[in-house]
């Protein structure tokens, strides 16, 4: 707010500090000022108005004055400081009208009165700023006195053409607030930007941006570092042609479904290096939102993996190696036990019953670890549903699944998959033999729920031979069944005979079936 014109009377230039003023004066652009046509409008009118040939509007630094704008003085310097009129007005508590300059004792020696101007008639409206610091006046000028001095309508003209001119300064500074405003936000993003470049390329990854539209425009230092190309030569699309040729549409397409969906970039390809050939890198990338949540930009990275990618496909072979020689010792010890059952009829059956168990070991083994891309099983390897569909599918019929398996899936490993094969492979067995199995219509059904830290898997079969009640005795399966459960699973296994068909409950620590 401007203080009160009575206040402002009691201060004088002696008492103000002038370095605070020089200060409020330079918030406002006036260089930008000087000459334009709206103040010299103002100039032009203030004189037609006051009925004299000059008009100025003169603002006063610390040392020096400037005419923003002049009517009837021609071009050239400003006269000094210490002379201006203006320097008294702008104290004033009001317009300051000087009628006779040589019969006022302020003015009576000053060069402008007593030199070539000849100047005789002043009256200056103040011009203050919005925190009450004078900052020169609107003035007119005669070589000739005005005793009479202003009209009324010619003091309130040139206080309202005053406010004018205060209006125009106002918007100048305005202006310079938002340019510098501007100018801090670039400075600001110009640093940003810096403090990224440097960090990107100082990234052990390739790191790379786009535009929303997937519109390649930045890559790091490392990119360039790796690939040997130019730089901006793999700007936009370009970028495509940098991965190996039999990855690049699985490339493409992955990125583009990103773009479509927002979702993140994530994909394993082999890229161009600079030595000749290609390496494995493993790329991912973000998308930046707004606050409304639109993306407004892509930013992603380039690992390179070839070599983890190398020793991985190296042990991938090993243990393919090794899966098919444990599933060779399989066969042998199978074709072991037949031929010792030829040459010992009377242990056929016993070892009959062996050699399909040992069987069931490899097909289950064979599931989680197979020995070769053509073994590989369709669904999942560490999948509970798959390696049991695996070890019933000798016992299922065409177009009819007589054991069905429901509930959650497991992961399971190849730690827990040989004790899963050897239950699951004697209570089908005994169904096949004894139970649901044996008889056209029976069927079975496996619910497998997660329960709290335990998985339970309840056997039920259902349309077999009825039953009497628990036997006598457990035979060598039931305790194998018990053996696996409790001892290598950790679990239980809980036994009913319903008349409608047996009915099995197995509850096993959900840590059991995977590391």
């Amino acid at each position: 707010m401007t203080p009160p014109l009575a206040d402002r009377t009691q201060i004088c230039p002696e008492a103000l500090d002038e370095a605070k003023r020089s200060q409020a004066l330079a918030a406002y652009d006036v260089d930008s000022l000087r000459g334009e046509a709206a103040l010299k409008q103002i100039t032009d009118f203030a004189a037609h108005l006051c009925g004299v040939p000059v008009g100025i509007v003169s603002i006063l630094d610390t040392d020096h004055q400037t005419f923003l704008a002049r009517t009837g003085v021609p071009e050239g310097p400003e006269p000094p400081r210490e002379h201006s009129f203006c320097g008294h007005a702008m104290w004033g508590d009001g317009l300051m009208v000087v009628p006779d300059a040589t019969a006022d004792p302020r003015f009576a020696t000053n060069p402008l009165v007593t030199g070539d101007m000849n100047l005789r008639f002043y009256a200056g409206a103040p011009l203050i700023s919005d925190d009450g610091f004078p900052m020169g006046s609107l003035c007119v000028l005669d070589t000739v006195p005005h005793p009479e001095g202003l009209t009324a309508l010619q003091r309130e003209g040139l206080t309202v053409l005053a406010a004018n001119v205060l209006a125009r300064l106002r918007d100048s500074r305005d202006v310079a607030v938002r340019r510098a405003s501007v100018r801090r936000a670039r400075t600001a993003a110009a640093d940003s930007e810096t403090r990224f470049r440097v960090l990107a390329d100082t990234m052990p990854q390739m790191v790379w941006s786009t535009l929303p539209d997937g519109f390649h425009d930045y890559y790091n230092a490392r990119w360039y570092a790796f690939t040997g190309v130019p730089e901006g030569s793999t700007d936009g699309e370009a970028w495509n042609g940098m991965f190996h040729p039999d990855d690049q549409a699985r490339a493409w397409a992955a990125w583009r479904r990103s773009l479509e969906t927002g979702e993140p970039y994530d994909i394993e390809y082999r890229l161009r290096h600079h030595a000749g050939g290609y390496r494995w890198v493993l790329g991912r990338a973000l998308p930046i939102r707004d606050a409304r949540g639109a993306i407004t930009r892509w930013f992603g990275t380039c690992t390179d993996i070839h070599e983890q990618k190398s020793t991985l496909e190296q042990r991938e072979i090993v243990s393919q190696e090794l899966s098919h020689r444990i599933k060779n010792i399989f066969s042998v010890v199978a074709g072991l036990v037949h031929l010792t059952g030829r040459t010992h009829p009377e242990l056929a059956g016993l070892l009959g019953e062996l050699r399909q168990r040992i069987t069931a070991l490899g097909r289950a083994h064979d599931f989680v670890r197979p020995h070769s891309e053509q073994s590989r099983p369709t669904l999942r390897q560490d999948s509970l549903h798959g390696l049991l569909g695996e070890l019933f599918s000798p016992y299922q019929l065409p177009g009819s699944e007589r054991i069905r398996i429901t509930g959650d899936d497991v992961t399971v490993d190849d730690r827990a998959a040989t004790p899963l094969a050897l239950i699951f492979h004697e209570l089908a067995t005994n169904a096949s033999k004894y139970g649901a199995l044996s008889v056209p219509d029976g069927h079975i059904a496996l619910t497998i729920a997660t329960e709290a830290s335990d998985v339970v898997l309840h056997w039920c079969e259902r349309g077999g031979p009825p039953l009497s009640g628990s036997p006598a005795q457990a035979g060598f399966g039931s305790q194998l069944i018990e053996m696996s459960a409790a001892r290598q699973l950790g679990g239980s296994v809980v036994r009913d005979w319903p008349a409608a068909g047996l009915e099995v409950t197995a509850r096993v620590p959900q840590v059991a079936f995977s590391r």
